[in-house]
Formats: C-alpha cells, structure tokens, sequence
C-alpha cells in the first residue's frame, strides 16, 4: 500500500505540494508536527501549539520553550534537508514525496527525512552519494 502510495505523490507532486516545505495535504504543520530540535537530541517527540513559529510558511512546533528558542536563533541548522520531502525521492527521482519523521537520519549535523522504512534501508546504502545528488537536484528548485 505505501508504494501505492508513494506512486501516487510522485505522480501528483506538483499539484500537492508547496515548494519550500513539505506539510501534508490537510495541515500547515512543518515535520507533521514533530519538534526539530529533537531530533538532534536523538529522541524525537511532537511539538506542542505553546511553542509555535512560523517558518518558510509553514508551522513549526516544539516541545518546550528552549528548543523554540533553538530553533529561531538558527533555523536552516534545524529544519530538516530538502524543505522536510523525502530526501532519497530528491537525489534518486529528482521529485517530491512526502517526508515522515519516523524515518530520520542526521548527517554532518543535518536532518534527512524519508518516506517509509524501505526507502530509508535504499538511502543508507548510499547517503553520500545520495546527498551529493539531492543538493544538486534541489539547488534548481
């Protein structure tokens, strides 16, 4: 079902989606609601609408006042690789797939997010290549 899926939000990804950050077909919530910072803490949890900002016009949520804080003295440090899409759909389709936050990897102190865990086990089998890539394909955006 999720290659379906995926097939799916590939085909239709100009139609769906905005450029700069993925959020989801119903929601302006940036990393469907997860706290960024988190993630460079290892333990990624959801954010809460106390902690709110606005970014790229999306929302983005945090935990606590402190990761909030975190994330406005430097976002581009924060916010995930490709605008939150799923980083491996970038390098390899040079395209937009929805990027899900239970599939995450920080390299060299950046987030990359991918769309399911088979995506994810394609992408560790080359991360640097597939950054290379995804950064070049991204840049023409």
């Amino acid at each position: 079902m999720s290659r379906v899926l995926l097939l799916f939000t590939l085909l239709f990804s100009p139609l769906t989606f905005a450029a700069d950050v993925y959020t989801g077909f119903f929601s302006s919530k940036a990393v469907s609601g997860y706290d960024t910072v988190s993630f460079f803490d290892g333990t990624p949890v959801k954010g809460k609408s106390d902690f709110k900002t606005e970014y790229q016009g999306a929302d983005w949520l945090f935990s606590s006042q402190e990761n909030l804080d975190k994330f406005l003295a430097d976002p581009e440090k924060y916010a995930p690789q490709y605008g939150g899409y799923c980083a491996w759909a970038i390098a390899e389709k040079d395209d937009l797939a929805p990027g899900n936050p239970e599939f995450w990897t920080i390299v060299d102190n950046k987030l990359y997010l991918n769309y399911d865990d088979s995506v994810q086990k394609t992408w560790e089998k080359n991360i640097p290549g597939f950054i290379e890539l995804g950064d070049k394909n991204w840049a023409k955006r």
